[in-house]
Order: structure tokens, then C-alpha cells, then sequence
């Protein structure tokens, strides 16, 4: 497929996914979502990746959705809204937090609506100083979506993400990693060459035990923790005979960077 509203890019372990609809501050509209959703199939089936970058072409991240695609009026039959969350936006998100590799959100600019869950859906989000969330379901009449109403509550707490659900208030990417939202807010000038150096620590990095964390972590909420226990017994035994856990020990042991493979 040639896309037109995205960008994919696979080199050396790294997926380059880019939202590229800058004049409109990569909104969803149909095509997007299309492309989108046959980028990820790429990025599933390609056993290459062991990491994704998620970021934005332009000045904002994501802006949700194209409301331009959406005529409303009294003349107008009501668009069933629940139907976009059920075959794309809820899709979307689902695939994104099942993918087995570490999925980083590079917020380059701003997030609103929908492009707040899916940037919150990544495993590790870096927001460039510059960046803001604005939760713009409230001035709609609408509620948080694409699991943004399940995961605000698990990050920030309950207080905050009600007040940022019913307010519609931006708040700054500084704010929201000291709220605990994000990861880290870096500097707009040295958030380019800060966000690749991350990346590419994880594509040399030991992809499966990465994948095996972030299943452990993503499950936690619906386990107790004997339950949890269990799993990460499972999971350790499994890890001790990687090939990436005997060379992280001999690295160790001999004083020397190791040399991951993924396997």
C-alpha cells in the first residue's frame, strides 16, 4: 500500500511509524485509519522489529478525529459514534498495547481527543516540552474514548483525570510528568537527538524480555499478586534460557557491554 497520511519506515530494528496529516494536525479521517491499521499488520508480521517509534509530522502529535468528516446539523441523521470506536479507534489501541515489542510515543507537539489515548497506549511516552493534552471530549458533549477514560485513572489518579475529563483544560507535558502521565519531558531542542538515543538503546536491547515486561505489567491490574507471583515465575523460567539472558550474565561477569539479539 503507498500511503498517504502516514509514513512507515523499518531500519535496522527500528519501526518509524509517522502520522502525516500536518495541516491538520494528524487527525484521523478514514484513510488514515485505513493506512494505519495496514501498518500495524507490517509491523506484526515483520519478526525484524524490536521497536516502534510512534510520533507526529508537524507541529501537533495527533488531534483525534477529523471532525470535518463528520456534518452535524439538525438536518442531518446523527452519526453513530460507537461504531467508529468499535471497528477503528478501539481496534487501534488494542493492537497497539498487544504489540510484542516496546512501542515508544514521541510527542512531538499536541495531543487532543483520541490522539491522547493513543499516545498514552504506547509502553513508554517522551514528550518534547512543547507538547500538551487536551482531553476535548468535554467541550463536545462526548466522553474520554479509545480507552482513555481505563487508562487516565491507572496513571495520574482518579482526582486529576476526572478533573482533566470534565474540564477540557490542556495541561503541559512538564505537568503531566510530574502528574506521572508520561515518562519524560525533554527540552524542544534537544528532544530529537534524546528521543533516537532512546530508541535505539532499545532496539539493541533483549527484545523477548522486554515483551515478556510488558505483559507482566499490562496484566498486573486484573491479577492478585500470588497471582502475579506465578506469572512472573513462569515468565523467569522461561527468560533463563534465553540466549540474550546468558549473554547479559556473561557480559556482567566480564565487565563488557552485552550484545543482545532479541532471542
Amino acid at each position: 500500500m503507498l500511503y498517504k497520511t502516514i509514513i512507515l519506515k523499518v531500519v535496522d530494528g527500528v519501526a518509524r511509524l509517522t502520522l502525516n496529516r500536518p495541516e491538520r494536525l494528524n487527525c484521523f479521517n478514514h484513510t488514515m485509519h485505513e493506512e494505519f491499521s495496514d501498518a500495524l499488520t507490517r509491523i506484526e508480521q515483520d519478526k525484524s522489529i524490536r521497536v516502534l517509534l510512534l510520533t507526529g509530522n508537524g507541529k501537533g502529535f495527533c488531534a483525534g478525529q477529523d471532525l470535518s468528516e463528520r456534518v452535524v446539523s439538525s438536518s442531518t441523521v446523527p452519526a453513530d459514534l460507537g461504531e467508529s470506536i468499535e471497528k477503528n479507534y478501539g481496534p487501534m489501541i488494542n493492537r497497539i498495547t498487544s504489540l510484542p515489542m516496546p512501542v515508544v510515543c514521541g510527542l512531538n507537539g499536541v495531543a487532543a481527543g483520541a490522539g491522547v489515548s493513543m499516545a498514552l497506549a504506547a509502553d513508554i511516552v517522551i514528550a518534547a516540552e512543547r507538547a500538551k493534552f487536551i482531553l476535548s471530549f468535554a467541550k463536545l458533549g462526548l466522553v474520554p474514548d479509545s480507552g482513555g477514560s481505563w487508562i487516565l485513572p491507572r496513571l495520574m489518579g482518579q482526582a486529576r483525570a476526572m478533573g482533566l475529563a470534565l474540564t477540557g483544560d490542556p495541561i503541559s507535558a512538564q505537568e503531566a510528568e510530574t502528574w506521572g502521565m508520561i515518562w519524560k519531558c525533554i527540552d524542544d531542542e534537544r528532544f530529537s537527538s534524546e528521543l533516537e538515543a532512546f530508541v535505539i538503546q532499545f532496539s539493541k536491547g533483549p527484545t523477548r524480555g522486554f515483551s515478556e515486561t510488558k505483559q507482566l505489567i499490562r496484566s498486573s491490574f486484573s491479577h492478585t499478586l500470588a497471582e502475579q507471583i506465578e506469572l512472573e515465575k513462569q515468565k523467569m523460567r522461561d527468560l533463563g534460557y534465553s540466549k540474550d539472558y546468558q549473554e547479559g550474565v556473561s557480559a556482567f561477569l566480564q565487565k563488557k557491554k552485552p550484545e543482545f539479539t532479541g532471542k
